[in-house]
């Protein structure tokens, strides 16, 4: 196998995951940075340290990934199927960070992944595919804006006699709390994806073998690099996330967070799921918002994310698949 080859690969799927912080560090500050609760460089930092924590706290989404998508390609030509799958991730994720839109990152890896797999004759498990991918993409948001209204109902019925004012100060406190399991829950579900990818070329490469435990190395590039990334900031989809939906206080910043990285944990480790953390937090952020009144959900901006979530994967899947013609017509 051609070493130039893994090793550009490698390269490829490492900036993935840095384009992947920047673009989802949003996803665990952006309601603390938008209360006031953390300042935005002390947000990017504390979010950067959990991630990097969280990419160890387990390794079943990166399996699923790595063996529950698509069938391990061979060759000189698996190694250009897992190239154009990244193509096809990094540039959607481009696009949509450039018009501030918080689609996911992990769909857009995935639609990457069936896109060449499906251009380069390999076998796509669709039964994998659906259980893991496309039900808890419809799924998650559900629960997320179920679960976000009904925590912001409990918080708002047991502080119904509360101060309002010390109230809010002691949210803020919580919320560097909550925030901090967002990015802990964004580390395990988000460093894992890129592992899986990493660990398939090496399995492409004859370096290891398949089913074998993931390399100690591959755990901790992706996960610096997915620090790095956060750590760079996403203030365009940050903005959307912490302004736009609506505008939200302590409280609701804390249930929206806490909704979301309670649904992340249970995910990753009962399900092995790989859902995206991008769903989770904005229906949860919609849920909340909805308790104040239906209304106070600027609903037109959450469309416009809603359609952005289903075109992610068919997105990046043509442009991977035609990334794959590319480079099979020029290299292979």
């Amino acid at each position: 196998m051609d070493t130039f080859a893994l090793v550009v690969t490698i390269g490829v799927a490492l900036f993935f995951t840095y384009t992947n912080g920047f673009h989802d560090s949003a996803n665990a500050i952006a309601t603390s940075v938008s209360t006031r609760a953390l300042t935005p460089r002390a947000a990017l930092a504390m979010a950067a340290v959990m991630n990097l924590v969280g990419a160890f706290l387990g390794s079943g989404v990166a399996k699923t990934v790595s063996e529950g998508l698509i069938s391990t390609p061979q060759g000189s030509k698996g190694m250009g199927i897992l190239f154009a799958a990244l193509v096809g991730a990094i540039t959607w994720n481009l696009i949509t960070w450039y018009f501030g839109l918080p689609s996911s990152s992990s769909h857009a890896l995935f639609g990457g992944m069936v896109g060449a797999a499906l251009a380069g004759g390999t076998t796509v498990y669709w039964s994998g595919v659906l259980e893991k991918i496309v039900i808890p993409m419809f799924v998650s948001p559900v629960v997320g804006l179920v679960f976000g209204y009904l925590v912001m109902t409990v918080i708002m019925w047991i502080f119904r006699h509360s101060n309002p004012h010390k109230a809010k100060r002691g949210f803020r406190i919580a919320q560097t709390v909550s925030a901090a399991g967002m990015a802990l829950g964004h580390g395990l579900q988000d460093a894992q994806k890129t592992m899986g990818i990493v660990v398939m070329a090496l399995v492409i490469a004859d370096v290891e073998e398949y089913g074998d435990a993931i390399p100690v190395w591959v755990k901790i590039a992706c996960a610096v690099m997915l620090s790095l990334g956060t750590y760079a900031g996403g203030w365009r989809i940050m903005r959307t996330l912490g302004r736009k939906i609506i505008e939200l206080d302590p409280p609701q910043g804390f249930a929206a967070e806490t909704t979301g990285a309670s649904i992340m944990f249970v995910t990753a480790f009962l399900f092995k799921a790989p859902i995206s953390t991008t769903h989770i937090i904005t229906s949860a952020i919609m849920g909340v918002g909805a308790t104040k009144r239906v209304n106070a959900v600027r609903w037109g901006v959450a469309k416009n994310i809603i359609l952005g979530w289903f075109i992610t994967m068919p997105a990046a899947a043509l442009v991977a698949a035609t990334s794959f013609w590319i480079v099979n017509v020029a290299f292979l």
